[in-house]
């Protein structure tokens, strides 16, 4: 750019999270292409280092780096995923990959929120940062990774067990958080873990004009009364503690029931798909234990099968152990914003990097804005995108120049 006054940089910012927003990395089969062409040309116009890493074809994990002035400590990762969800077009009130901008200044495009505000936030404080020559400790990377919104296999779960993710000796991590509707920010510090259970239920078949015994919808039938009355349970639980939020408690739902083939064929079988979401303070041995039993109080023939079980993973420490959050509290004191902390509602990379033991928080700077990720016409605010900017300028300065001793 050839100035570099605010307002400028503004006008840029917004340039490029339009173009950012426009590229449909957007799934099934995205083609990365385009997100890989933007972020060079951002990496050359802050005359940064980039680095493209495969762990699967066609799934490019990218990092641009900012050395700090202690390159032998530990690193701040600073992580954004480039896929977006798919749309129903015919939903939206704007082409979702239009970026067009309201006379209110609100931006409409899938990924708005989720998440490509954050990674183009990342680019533009760090252009801030770099301008204003603001000296950090800590080296900086900049990781925009593939496949985040179908559960990372071939993105950040196989990257995080490479040399090449070692290397980057990360001590800390920023990643994607959610909107919050009030002028509170949100901050998340763990996730619930995600259980995708598959049940089979195998009976008699038969004609439909029989009342035959030991059916599987019978089985079918016995389960669901189960789960919606853990569900009720859970419901409860949350609606009479106004401390909690969804991230503290477990979600169960139904999402799949298959089976038979015609009206009057008893089938042999039927499947029961439940997607789970199990708190970090319940015990999943005695969860599975429970869908055990369950099944066997069902009758004979009825089994588990997982598609996905993902291990409990603890949380990141919000208190004096770690000098992260006293320095992300320090830059929220300067900003004068409040900030509360909850469980994440979902899934997110932050969970493979937790998983490793690298502490992690999910942070989106988007407050007084409805929550839309995954929704129709989804949508953020210029002026709350620019704040964003803002917000992570102080934030990454703080937690990049923890020292070593503390961190």
């Amino acid at each position: 750019m050839a100035s570099t006054n605010e307002s400028d940089l503004n006008v840029g910012a917004i340039e490029n999270f339009v173009e950012y927003l426009q590229i449909p990395s957007v799934h099934p089969n995205v083609n990365y292409d385009g997100c890989l062409q933007f972020l060079r040309k951002q990496a050359q116009g802050l005359n940064l280092p980039m680095k493209v890493h495969y762990c699967f074809p066609n799934k490019p994990i990218v990092v641009i780096t900012w050395q700090g002035n202690e390159p032998s400590s530990p690193s701040i990762l600073l992580s954004s995923h480039m896929d977006v969800v798919p749309v129903y077009e015919v939903k939206w009130k704007y082409k979702p990959f239009s970026a067009h901008i309201t006379e209110e200044g609100n931006i409409y495009a899938r990924g708005s929120q989720d998440m490509k505000c954050v990674g183009i936030q990342y680019l533009e404080a760090v252009r801030r940062l770099r301008r204003d020559k603001v000296t950090l400790r800590r080296t900086i990377h900049l990781l925009f990774t593939p496949d985040e919104e179908i559960g990372g296999a071939e993105g950040m779960r196989a990257f995080v067990k490479t040399p090449e993710f070692r290397d980057l000796n990360v001590g800390f991590a920023l990643d994607e958080g959610m909107a919050s509707p009030t002028n509170e920010f949100v901050l998340f510090y763990g996730e619930r873990c995600i259980w995708y259970i598959i049940i089979h239920c195998m009976g008699q078949p038969g004609h439909g004009s029989l009342l035959l015994k030991n059916t599987a919808g019978q089985k079918l039938q016995y389960l669901l009364s189960k789960v919606y009355e853990f569900r009720a349970q859970q419901e409860k639980k949350l609606e009479s503690d106004s401390s909690l939020t969804i991230g503290d408690v477990m979600s169960i739902n139904v999402t799949q029931i298959q089976g038979g083939v015609q009206p009057n064929v008893i089938p042999p079988e039927f499947t029961l798909v439940l997607d789970c979401r199990i708190p970090v303070t319940v015990d999943v041995v005695k969860w599975e234990e429970t869908l055990n039993k369950w099944c066997t109080e069902a009758g004979d023939n009825v089994w588990i099968e997982y598609k996905q079980k993902l291990p409990q993973v603890p949380v990141t420490k919000l208190d004096h152990t770690n000098a992260y959050w006293a320095a992300f509290q320090e830059a929220s004191n300067k900003l004068g914003i409040k900030i509360k902390t909850e469980i994440f509602t979902g899934g997110t990379d932050s969970r493979y990097l937790r998983g490793v033991g690298i502490p992690a928080f999910g942070f989106s700077p988007m407050n007084n804005t409805p929550v839309l990720l995954h929704d129709h016409n989804e949508y953020i605010n210029q002026n709350i995108f620019l704040r964003g900017i803002e917000i992570y300028y102080e934030i990454i300065a703080s937690v990049a120049n923890v020292l070593d001793t503390t961190g």
